[in-house]
């Protein structure tokens, strides 16, 4: 199947490293021209000469903290100077602290707020002029946790689920411009975010994260965690010209972990 992806500019939110790095390197495989960014720049720069040079497509990046708004306007900028459009945004972004409700503070909430929704809401606003030149792609990733809450996590259960809401809405909105938006939820992939969980949860319980890992190995029918290109895979046909029909949804990857219909 050609993704008819090369030549196309994509924007990646929060692409230094995990799911967001895949994501890159799965389009720049299919030829696309991708800006990373991310608020360590020697982490990009490690990016860039791992795999910059590597595929059909060009990879650039630029350091923007995705919580600010001047940043955000730096890095859509800086975008379209290097590649002249933006045909394909992935809004990314790290997940906020594990807790409880009784541990929050109001700058917890605050500071989740403006990283995992406000940032997407930026993102997008300041890419549609650019998408709405020749009708672009919007994924919007998310966390298997706007099908099931999962536990410890009420800042990351609360704005992951207003993603959803955002998209939903977007679709209807945007649909007259041809611009398809969707989102897509990772269960247990094997990043360093879900071994940080995994290490959490064992000093919780006082067990080692192995033990841990293997619990929750026992809710995932294909019984392992899923690897970041597989995920990013999604992302990619999600963003192509593969996907004519499709806005408006939520896809979970996640091994069957979700039980909800």
């Amino acid at each position: 199947m050609d993704f008819n992806l090369k030549g196309k500019t994509a924007l990646i939110a929060a692409s230094s490293q995990g799911l967001g790095r895949a994501i890159a390197e799965e389009l720049l495989k299919e030829g696309a021209n991708v800006m990373i960014s991310g608020r360590d720049e020697e982490k990009l720069q490690k990016v860039a000469e791992e795999i910059g040079s590597l595929y059909q497509g060009k990879l650039a990046y630029t350091k923007a903290d995705n919580a600010n708004l001047d940043e955000i306007q730096h890095l859509i900028q800086a975008t379209v100077d290097k590649f002249g459009t933006i045909d394909i945004l992935v809004n990314n972004a790290g997940g906020p602290p594990a807790g409880t409700f009784d541990s929050m503070t109001d700058e917890m909430w605050q500071s989740a707020f403006e990283l995992n929704l406000l940032s997407y809401v930026r993102l997008i606003r300041e890419s549609l002029p650019y998408l709405r030149k020749n009708g672009g792609k919007i994924v919007n990733i998310a966390s298997s946790s706007i099908k099931e809450p999962i536990p410890g996590l009420i800042l990351s259960n609360t704005f992951r689920t207003g993603i959803v809401g955002l998209s939903k809405t977007l679709a209807s909105e945007l649909a007259a411009d041809g611009i398809l938006i969707n989102t897509v939820a990772p269960g247990r992939i094997d990043t360093d975010r879900v071994k940080h969980l995994d290490e959490i949860n064992a000093s919780k319980t006082g067990v080692s994260s192995e033990i841990i890992k293997e619990k929750v190995l026992e809710g995932i029918p294909l019984k392992r965690y899923g690897e970041p290109e597989e995920f990013a895979k999604v992302v990619v046909f999600l963003a192509s010209d593969a996907n004519t029909y499709m806005t408006g949804s939520s896809f979970l990857v996640d091994g069957g972990m979700i039980k909800s219909i």
